[in-house]
Formats: structure tokens, sequence, C-alpha cells
């Protein structure tokens, strides 16, 4: 009776701990293997101000859309058109590092 009992405690304490492992993995990386073909909607950043509030990126169809989202109620802070990352070129940072003194 007591070897039955001590083996289901220690297999119902593994499954605990995998479970446990299972999410801290998912909430360390993220569930970036799932993507989705035409994916209109992102968070780009987040930043927690405090317990209660915080600031978060979101990318709406080619448009970037700074959020402040809080117990009070969630509030668009400011919004503006997102440069697609792939119009960034050489000639772009040439003259990034030229306006910059300093800098090679």
């Amino acid at each position: 009776m007591m070897p039955d009992l001590l083996r289901a405690g220690f297999a119902l304490g593994i499954v605990i701990l995998l479970i446990l492992a299972l999410g801290w993995a998912l909430r360390r990386f993220g569930n970036t293997g799932v993507r989705r073909m035409g994916k209109r909607l992102a968070v780009i950043e987040s930043l927690a101000l405090d317990p209660r509030r915080r600031l978060v990126l979101v990318r709406r169809d080619g448009e970037e859309h700074l959020l402040l989202l809080g117990p009070a109620g969630d509030i668009v802070v400011g919004a503006a058109r997102a440069a697609p990352a792939e119009e960034t070129t050489a000639a772009d940072e040439d003259t990034t590092a030229e306006r910059e003194p300093g800098k090679t």
C-alpha cells in the first residue's frame, strides 16, 4: 500500500514540475514558433511603468500605436506610420554616421 502511494505522489510531483517548466518556457520564449499568414496585429514592445500601469507599442496594418494600459482605463498616447524594416539601406546608415560626429 505504501509503495503505491509513494509512487503516485512521485508521479504527481513530476507532472506538476513538467507543467511548471512548460509554463516558464512559454513565458520566457513566448509563442514565436506560431506564425500566421497575413498577420495584421503585433505587440512590438511592452514596458511596465509600475505594478498597475504599462506602456505597450502595437503595430496594426503598418501603423504603430502607443497605448497606456492601467486600471483607470486604456489610453492611446500616440500613433505613427511604421517604417518597414526592409527599407533601411546602407545609404541610410552612411548618412546617420555622417550626422553623428565621432562615430565611424
